[in-house]
């Protein structure tokens, strides 16, 4: 069970917020996982960020609770704040989000420059 030691640790780049998940996302810690990404996005100065980049580069396992988390995210969110996704082309992550077909609906990139820069 892995969980968020602290709120994440989120780097204000302008109107984008990068928000580093944990290695292991599933049943036991997405509930929390979620809250801790909401509050960090609805709390930080000068309000909701234009994009929030959520970033799976470090994950080693995700099952479709990861997949629920982030479409949750995303429903909870101010319309015009879009979600981005880093994750390793080669990672369980990147696997997930294709075949759930998450791919589709959210912007998934395979480095953090690229999601930053988009």
């Amino acid at each position: 069970m892995t969980f968020l030691p602290k709120p994440p640790d989120s780097r204000d780049l302008s109107e984008r917020v990068l928000l580093p998940l944990p290695s292991e996302i599933d049943y036991s810690n997405a509930s929390e996982i979620r809250t801790q990404i909401l509050s960090a996005a609805r709390t930080r100065p000068g309000g909701l960020p234009r994009v929030l980049v959520l970033d799976l580069s470090a994950n080693a396992f995700m099952d479709s609770q990861g997949v629920r988390l982030i479409n949750e995210v995303r429903g909870s969110l101010h319309p015009h704040t879009r979600v981005f996704v880093v994750a390793r082309p080669d990672g369980v992550a990147s696997r997930v989000l294709g075949l759930t077909g998450l791919r589709r609906d959210v912007p998934v990139y395979d480095n953090l420059l690229e999601a930053m820069a988009a």
